[in-house]
């Protein structure tokens, strides 16, 4: 529905309403607050607009609402009157100020992605049903002990902040199972990573890119050529190799700085079950950094889709998707492999979800049924940093997330399957315990899944 459409609306005959508003307003429109039925509203993209009406109030089944790329430069307090109010966002706004009570007490998604915040209210643990919360890129050095009280948190973003010390209790809180936290003083200090310089560098001039693979916030995928491959002495011949190049646009994204996610990348090193580089590339005429992987093939597909509005931190599925238990066990014991490793070098993947797993569903290769990629939340904390047991527990909730949706879509048709369910089941009971320090390690899982006798 666009802006023209408001005045002619009869608000007591309508449905569900979501509407978007055209770039340019300098203000909502007051028809708007007749559509009572309206569920979500978008005035992102409307530098001019920072300010609402008292009367916004009177949308009482308003369940999102999107301010991105306006000049909000204070939170407005009126959106606390909205009673179903759930997802707020105020991306880019040079927000420098959320006054007290001013956050919708039913709110469950919270984006203030690049602002100049650098405190939030005390109010955010009256927000009790909070699971989602962007901050990254603004000035905050901590998070309000109030916050302790918002249980329900499952996922926040803090990088690139001014934080030179992490709340314990956020590694403790019972449901937290990703945590972005590059790009802060902090993380310098324990950061163990290898440099770039361990990487092949490969010329710009010695690849020839051919069609784009895909884009994302950090950065654009492509095919390539690597023009001089890797050296055969058996061969005097110059050899080519079909490569994956990703170039990185530089601008920070919801996740963080695209020089941390190079940096996690690269300090992850070469395993059969992570997406990682084996070369960086130098000499780009426009100076943009870029990483060279090998080239996936097409038989991989994405586990999982980004969760929806609704379901908020979960990911979700095709409905006619399914998988056998054999396919599930190989799946999760690549991924725990491929977090062992992480965590045994002092990374966080800060993002381990279905929808960051390409999975081949042939299973022609058992090894490699599973890749675990883009590092774009991922962070160097250091194996040596004090925190270290709880990074790698907090992470083990989002796997145990993992485990819970590929049980959603397995096979049970016979005694054997069911007997792997109810051993996965299990499972996910010991990685989900609310006691953070009481779930098991990667290896620990490694080793319970390799005990599953398959059908």
């Amino acid at each position: 529905m666009n802006l023209d459409m408001t005045d002619s609306l009869d608000a007591s005959a309508t449905s569900e309403l979501k509407l978007q508003l055209p770039s340019g307003c300098l203000s909502i429109p007051p028809s708007i607050m007749r559509l009572h039925l309206l569920v979500r509203l978008d005035f992102s993209g409307n530098s001019a607009l920072n300010c609402i009406p008292q009367s916004i109030n009177s949308l009482v089944h308003l369940r999102s609402a999107f301010f991105s790329d306006c000049s909000f430069k204070v939170f407005p307090i009126e959106l606390a009157a909205c009673p179903a109010l759930e997802m707020v966002a105020f991306k880019n706004n040079n927000m420098t100020d959320i006054p007290e009570h001013a956050l919708p007490k039913e709110l469950r998604w919270l984006i203030l992605t690049n602002n100049k915040l650098t405190s939030l209210p005390h109010c955010i643990g009256h927000c009790h049903r909070l699971e989602k919360v962007m901050l990254a890129g603004n000035l905050l050095d901590s998070l309000p002990a109030e916050m302790e009280k918002c249980q329900l948190l499952t996922l926040i973003r803090i990088s690139a902040n001014k934080f030179q010390q992490i709340p314990e209790w956020l590694l403790k809180l019972p449901r937290i199972a990703f945590i972005a936290f590059a790009g802060n003083p902090l993380t310098s200090a324990y950061n163990t990573s290898t440099v770039s310089g361990d990487l092949t560098p490969i010329g710009w001039g010695d690849l020839a890119l051919l069609n784009r693979l895909g884009e994302g916030a950090s950065g654009v995928i492509s095919r390539a050529t690597w023009l001089k491959g890797p050296h055969d002495p058996q061969n005097t011949e110059p050899t080519t190799m079909e490569v994956a190049v990703k170039l990185f646009k530089g601008d920070l994204t919801s996740d963080g700085l695209p020089a941390n996610e190079m940096e996690a990348c690269i300090a992850a090193g070469v395993h059969p079950n992570l997406v990682t580089p084996f070369a960086r590339i130098t000499g780009h005429p426009l100076e943009t950094q870029g990483l060279v992987f090998d080239l996936i093939p097409q038989d991989y597909k994405n586990l999982g889709k980004p969760p929806s509005l609704e379901t908020c931190t979960r990911d979700v599925y095709p409905s006619d998707m399914s998988l056998s238990v054999k396919q599930v066990v190989r799946i999760l014991q690549n991924i725990a492999n491929a977090a062992t490793v992480l965590h045994k070098r002092g990374i966080s993947h800060g993002d381990l979800y279905a929808h960051n797993i390409l999975y081949d569903a042939s299973g022609t290769w058992p090894r490699r049924t599973a890749l675990l990629g883009d590092f774009g939340a991922a962070f160097v904390y250091g194996s040596e940093n004090p925190s270290a047991f709880l990074w790698e527990r907090v992470e083990m909730l989002a796997f145990a997330f993992l485990v819970d949706d590929l049980l959603g879509i397995a096979e049970r048709g016979t005694v054997e399957e069911m007997q792997v369910v109810e051993n996965l089941e299990r499972l996910s009971k010991s990685c989900s315990v609310p006691v953070v320090q009481d779930r098991p390690s990667f290896s620990d899982v490694e080793k319970t899944l390799d005990q599953i006798q398959l059908p």
